[in-house]
């Protein structure tokens, strides 16, 4: 909807701004204070507030700090004619989202009113995600993998074993096993072999009886007892002492066991789920870990995947962590921009979910300001992947260039050979040929034109992108010619279409025509394309795609109706 709320005590300076954004296609409403402002939000809401800072009755300020309870994520600017470091800093210390001196330029003042109404648009979209956040988050095919034998697993008591690095999140799918079973309204009980010393792991597991040992002044029962009728998930399994696998394999094998020190067989009714970073078939192969107990826990297996290995999930999980950290903090929630999101994603994570997990709480509270930029990120991050500012050149990071590409930095030679491409979704990045590919140069003859065809096709390129082409753009195998696959960038392609567009208007007539449509049309396919191809991704989910791309959920709502992209 578009609605911007004015507040100023200044009738010209609310007449002024409400003509210019009404032009601009703005829903605009104007107060004259605090109080009529807060009278009408108690029954609606703008999308961007624009107030005064020194108004008779409540202050700017004050009237930020009631808003910013009331609607943690909208957008707020301050305006004010004493242009003051006191003021500056109480207007961001508020949560202001930019700070407007008077007089200021009212084409720049309303350039800055539409990136707070896109903000809102993005944060609105970014809580409706949340809202809907699953218990476990993961879009990349890998992750699927996991999600689709949790939900063949879901009806059954079968014992599981759970693979993978540790922070990748093992202790969250055995919950996501124990919750969507039969035994879900049971107990969950876990235990992490490798923290318990060994000498005390027996009682752990199994109890004790009173006088069993010195210091137990009275019974206690162990994990087996706790998780009846429910889970028992062990942790680092492939830690545990070679005479307690003897006792565990008892227990797997006729559902009896004796607490230390007890003479009384106590029965087990538990679904054991075990865990392991470790390689269990090369400690069995060592004599570490006993083969018989390896396949009583080895019945179905799952294979968590690192988070290197699913880096497309890396934007989603981020944004979930830095809307949790922040919400436990009572802040307002960091955003990531697209250059702090490829080198996130271009990050090994050695630590895994765990780890980035750590690295939002720490930017939660680091951050010096609400956007995340890369020289934000922690030295950790930055040390391991540096980077190119792209507005000045200069090598980041220990003066090391990054070879992967900032968005807005991509040029007509396309990347260096070799150089890696950012995998996940949200980050465009210029598209090279790969093995066995190759893009040909333009035909002399085309067939419609860029803007006259669909732009881009749908075939998918090695290096994680599509390939750009159309009618007249023809991938050709370099092989079979005897010549290197050539690396065109798309700028350079679309360079290309505009010369012979423009070409053809100047065949035409030396004269400039009277009117063209050159640029709508490369813009509309330009616009079809990026949305298509998002939606394609996102399977349709519209709101998914617009956080993918940056814009607002309104934003890509009017698009897909202007572009006439809903029958697609």
């Amino acid at each position: 909807m578009n609605a911007v709320w004015i507040v100023d005590d200044d009738q010209s300076i609310r007449w002024v701004l409400e003509r210019a954004l009404s032009r601009e296609g703005f829903d605009v409403r104007a107060f004259g204070s605090a109080r009529d402002c807060l009278s009408a939000l108690d029954l609606d809401a703008p999308q961007v507030l624009v107030s005064d800072i020194r108004m008779p009755g409540e202050s700017g300020i004050e009237l930020l700090q009631k808003v910013k309870l009331r609607r943690p994520g909208m957008p707020v600017i301050i305006m004010t004619a004493f242009s003051d470091l006191d003021s500056a800093v109480s207007a961001f210390q508020g949560g202001a989202f930019e700070y407007l001196p008077k007089p200021f330029d009212l084409p720049k003042a309303i350039e800055l009113i539409r990136r707070a109404v896109e903000e809102s648009e993005r944060e609105a979209a970014a809580e409706e995600t949340v809202l809907e956040t699953p218990e476990m988050l993961g879009q990349a095919p890998a992750m699927q993998e996991v999600f689709r034998a949790i939900g063949r697993l879901s009806q059954s008591n079968v014992t599981v074993m759970i693979t993978g690095e540790s922070g990748s999140g093992k202790e969250l799918i055995a919950r996501a096993l124990h919750k969507h079973s039969p035994r879900g309204a049971q107990p969950f009980v876990a235990l992490n072999t490798a923290a318990i010393p060994r000498d005390l792991l027996e009682s752990e597991l199994f109890g004790h009886e009173r006088g069993a040992f010195t210091g137990a002044q009275q019974m206690r029962r162990g994990r087996f007892e706790q998780a009846e009728g429910g889970t028992l998930f062990l942790d680092e399994i492939g830690d545990m002492p070679a005479e307690l696998q003897t006792r565990l394999l008892r227990v797997l094998s006729d559902g009896h066991f004796y607490r230390v020190g007890g003479h009384q067989p106590q029965k087990a009714n538990v679904r054991v789920i075990a865990a392991t970073h470790q390689n269990l078939e090369e400690r069995v192969r060592l004599g570490l870990f006993r083969e018989d107990l390896f396949h009583r826990l080895n019945v179905i297996r799952l294979r968590l995947p690192a988070l290197r290995e699913r880096v497309q999930d890396v934007p989603l999980l981020a944004r979930h962590f830095l809307t949790r950290s922040a919400r436990e903090l009572g802040v307002e929630t960091k955003r990531l921009s697209d250059e702090a999101l490829i080198r996130l994603g271009a990050f090994s994570w050695p630590g895994n979910v765990r780890q980035l997990e750590n690295v939002c709480h720490w930017l939660t509270v680091m951050a010096p300001a609400q956007t995340v930029e890369p020289k934000d990120l922690p030295p950790e991050v930055q040390a391991a992947v540096p980077w190119t500012d792209a507005r000045s050149g200069a090598a980041q990071a220990g003066g090391t260039t990054n070879t992967m590409p900032s968005p807005a930095s991509a040029d007509a030679t396309g990347p260096a050979p070799g150089a890696p491409m950012p995998a996940f979704a949200g980050v465009a990045a210029p598209v090279a040929a790969g093995a066995g590919e190759s893009f040909a140069e333009p035909v002399g003859a085309r067939v419609g034109g860029f803007g006259g065809t669909s732009g881009f096709v749908g075939g998918q390129g090695t290096a994680g992108g599509y390939l750009p082409g159309d009618a007249g753009f023809a991938a050709r195998d370099g092989a079979a010619r005897g010549t290197a696959p050539a690396r065109v960038g798309w700028a350079a392609l679309l360079e290309s279409e505009v010369a012979q567009m423009l070409a053809a208007q100047s065949a035409r007539g030396g004269e400039p025509p009277a009117s063209s449509d050159v640029m709508d049309q490369l813009t509309r396919t330009f616009e079809s394309t990026i949305i298509r191809t998002a939606l394609r991704h996102t399977r349709g989910r519209r709101i998914d795609a617009a956080l993918r791309l940056g814009i607002g959920r309104n934003t890509i709502t009017r698009k897909i109706q202007d572009l006439h992209l809903e029958d697609d």
